[in-house]
């Protein structure tokens, strides 16, 4: 278990600025190498299962985290394929509460 994942996201008042620069890289590092750092404004990542009702259930278990944690990413799914983007819409940029949401899905399978 990452550090990260054993934090719960904060959410966002707005009035920050995103992360940026070394910062954001600095983050990156403490969560797994698969996912994306997209422009310094989102993270994203692609789960791949052996069929749809895997990722299905991943998805759910996602969606069930969002709910808890309060803090939303965009997810999309197809056959044995969840993808899922990460960022703070209030600011339009990444905070740690991203970084910690990003660690908490790789928990979900296991995985560091």
């Amino acid at each position: 278990m990452n550090s990260f994942s054993e934090r719960d996201c904060v959410p966002c008042k707005g009035g920050v600025p995103p992360l940026k620069g070394k910062d954001l890289l600095s983050f990156m590092k403490e969560i797994s190498e698969d996912w994306n750092l997209v422009k310094e404004h989102h993270l994203e990542r692609e789960f791949n299962f052996p069929n749809f009702q895997e990722a299905w259930g991943y998805l759910n278990k996602v969606a069930q985290m969002s709910e808890q944690q309060d803090h939303h990413p965009d997810l999309e799914l197809s056959w044995g394929r969840v993808k899922v983007k990460i960022w703070t819409h209030k600011i339009d940029g990444l905070t740690e509460s991203d970084f910690v949401f990003a660690a908490k899905c790789d928990d979900l399978l296991g995985l560091e």
